[in-house]
């Protein structure tokens, strides 16, 4: 715990004075403006249709604002080999969370992704899951030295599988797909061969289409998916075909705060579409806009990683921000009808606690690795 003595605010300036303060602000602001919008685009909905207050998502999004705040600045002000010793130890703990939604989850919509811990909220481990993985992966990776390379490669492709596992169990093939893609960035910017990793890109097809095909009950759906993402009559289109007309009537200056229809039309628009609602109401500029914010903090993490010379943190922070990176493409190209639909939330930008809570434990490691003492050896 935080000792706010002299010795504690020794160690604040100290965190002030070496923290990247352009990517501080840049995660600061993603948070604000998730608050924002979500004040924008969850008001009407509530108040005509969910019998709540008028505020009653905006006040919780609020709390989750001011704790992933509060997230950002304990992880990102930790002594690095403590920080990596705890987030060791909660994988761990996240890895046993989400096999418990297998038996214990919550159920929305045929998938139980959520679990609840009383007195906690609903949550969904995957989120916390996330980073997690991205620190245990680089350490297998690197810190593993004595191991021979592709063993460690093989270690850390086992690790996946089990958590692939759980989560197709779920079902959640597009947190699967995310993690899958942030593993194959990390091996590949660690030397892997191109030639062995196509070979394992072509396996995982080939599994992925055994699966939906032995276990159509299951994984049906996504079938239905694609098919529907190919063919929009041939299944229920209803809210991607919403968000891309909202996406439409934005054009590039956008309705106006408050005029979007989308809102109203799609339960879910808070959340997994939340970039239709910005783009309907402020625009595709906009958009624009938020887009370049999270390639500057990515271009910012690079500049970082390119500078030091600790393998260990290097490799984590490529992961960390390719978790961000290519979520935000994912759900842009969801709104937009370029991918099936994977129900992937924008980090930062859309209403959710455990979203927000992910997202902040992502930010406050990138800080933490990010700060000028980042090149020391763990």
């Amino acid at each position: 715990m935080l000792n706010f003595g002299r010795d504690n605010t020794g160690k604040i300036a100290k965190w002030w004075r070496n923290i990247d303060r352009q990517i501080l602000f840049l995660f600061i602001f993603l948070l604000f403006l998730g608050l924002f919008f979500s004040f924008s685009s969850t008001t009407s909905v509530i108040s005509e249709k969910m019998n709540k207050q008028t505020y009653f998502f905006f006040v919780k999004h609020l709390i989750f604002v001011f704790i992933s705040l509060f997230l950002i600045f304990l992880i990102s002000i930790q002594d690095k080999e403590r920080l990596i010793k705890i987030l060791t130890y909660l994988f761990f703990i996240s890895i046993f969370l989400l096999f418990l939604t297998l038996f214990f989850g919550i159920e929305i919509k045929g998938s139980r992704r959520w679990i609840n811990l009383e007195p906690f909220p609903r949550f969904q481990p995957v989120e916390l899951l996330k980073p997690l993985f991205v620190i245990f992966i680089a350490k297998i990776i690197v810190l593993n030295e004595q191991v021979y390379i592709y063993r460690r490669y093989f270690y850390s492709f086992l690790v996946l599988l089990l958590i692939i596992i759980i989560l197709v169990n779920q079902p959640d093939l597009g947190q699967s797909l995310l993690l899958t893609l942030s593993w194959i960035t990390m091996i590949f910017v660690s030397g892997f061969n191109m030639l062995v990793l196509s070979i394992l890109a072509v396996v995982f097809i080939i599994m992925l289409a055994l699966l939906i095909f032995f276990l159509p009950e299951k994984f049906g759906y996504v079938v239905l998916r694609i098919k529907t993402f190919l063919d929009p009559k041939s299944g229920d289109s209803f809210q991607s075909q919403k968000a891309l007309e909202a996406i439409k009537q934005g054009g590039l200056t956008g309705q106006g705060m408050g005029e979007g229809i989308l809102k109203d039309k799609v339960p879910e628009a808070h959340t997994d579409y939340i970039i239709a609602v910005i783009s309907e109401e402020f625009g595709a500029i906009f958009v624009l806009f938020i887009v370049l914010i999270f390639l500057f903090i990515g271009y910012r993490v690079l500049n970082k990683i390119f500078s030091g010379n600790n393998d260990f943190i290097k490799l984590a922070l490529v992961g960390l921000v390719s978790i961000l990176i290519i979520q935000t493409f994912i759900h842009i190209g969801v709104n937009s009808r370029l991918f099936p639909t994977t129900g992937m939330t924008l980090p930062f930008l859309s209403y959710g606690g455990s979203s927000l809570i992910g997202s902040s434990v992502i930010a406050g490691i990138i800080l933490n690795f990010t700060r000028k003492d980042f090149s020391r050896n763990y």
